[in-house]
This record gives structure tokens, sequence and C-alpha cells, in this order.
């Protein structure tokens, strides 16, 4: 067992960690990969040795194959440019750009500035009313997106792309420069990628 040095109530295993936890709290933990000592979820340093937790999560690359992923930007991945809407603009406007563009993801932006994602997954989750008549379809764009989503930037690895889209189980992430959208990269993107590595 590993020694507690702080104030918190440390957990032995993820089932002690899940008891200790109050109601509704994220029961995750973060193993340090230096002492093995589970920190809280989210925490950048471990709270018995000190070590780097910002960083243990960022792939490692271990074969030729894996630095392929690790060491190539998305920059170098070819993705179509995204679709761009106000989250102002009708629900019926965004599903029109989405339909004429034949693409499932289109980005909610505000002053240049990205504020959401509208998806075909929240098209379906969200926009029947409780009724089942469709009513929701009528209002705002704002209404109905996924605000302030996970983004990456375009010096991010391909592989720190897959492992977000694995991890928060996207098939869309948007692209952005200094807050600003400057694209989006798709699960299909990124398999076409890999697809020409491997051939």
């Amino acid at each position: 067992m590993t020694e507690q040095t702080d104030d918190r109530t440390g957990a032995t295993d993820a089932v002690a960690a899940d008891a200790l936890a109050p109601a509704g709290a994220d029961k995750r933990v973060m193993v340090c990969p230096v002492c093995g000592y589970e920190n809280l979820q989210g925490d950048d340093l471990c709270a018995n040795c000190g070590a780097d937790l910002a960083s243990s999560d960022i792939p490692q690359a271990t074969s030729r194959f894996e630095r392929m992923l690790v060491d190539v930007p998305l920059s170098a991945v070819e993705t179509r440019p995204a679709v761009q809407v106000s989250p102002h603009d009708p629900v019926s406007a965004a599903l029109t750009a989405m339909r004429d563009q034949a693409t499932a993801c289109v980005l909610v932006v505000d002053g240049g500035r990205l504020v959401g994602v509208f998806t075909e997954h929240d098209a379906v989750a969200r926009l029947l009313s409780d009724d089942g008549s469709g009513k929701a379809i009528a209002g705002a764009v704002a209404d109905v997106m996924t605000a302030d989503p996970v983004v990456l930037r375009a010096t991010d690895s391909v592989a720190v792309a897959v492992q977000k889209m694995a991890v928060g189980g996207f098939r869309h992430i948007p692209l952005v420069a200094d807050g600003r959208p400057i694209g989006i990269v798709s699960a299909a993107d990124v398999f076409r990628h890999i697809l020409r590595i491997v051939e």
C-alpha cells in the first residue's frame, strides 16, 4: 500500500475509491506511473510523490507504426473544411447546412470564436420535445448544441486525436487556433490517414 502524504482519504483500489466518493461525484482515479498512488482524476501532480501527471496520458510510441502516429501532426491529415453556423441561427438552418454539405457536424461560431458544436447525435438526442411533436426544431442552435466542446490544435498529433476520440466517444473534434476554428477532424479523416500509413 502506498503511503498517504496529503489530507485526503486514500483508496487502495477503484472499488474503495467508489465507496468513499460522494454520491454523483466523479469516481475515476489517476494512478501515478512513478509510485502507483491513486490520485483524483485531473490532478496535475501526484499527491504522494509529486510526479508530473499532466503529461502521463500523452500517448507514447513503442513501435515504428506508433511513432508515425505520435510524430505526425494533424496538419498533415487531409480534412474537409468545417461548416459553420451561428448560435442564433434556427436549428432548421443548421440541419439544412448539414444536409446540403453532407456532414454530420457543424461548428457553432459567435464573433469568430468557437462556442459549440452541433452534431447529428445532438439532433437525434435533443430535438424532439417531451410530447414528441418536434417543436424544438424551431428553436435556436444555442439551445441544442454541445457547448464548450473538446478541441484539438493543428500541432497535436494523430495519436492525441485518436485518444481523445476513443476516450470521449467523439466522431468529430474541432481544430482551433487561439480559440478560433480553423477546421474539424473526423474519425473518418483519421482512419483514412492510418490506412495510408499501413498501405
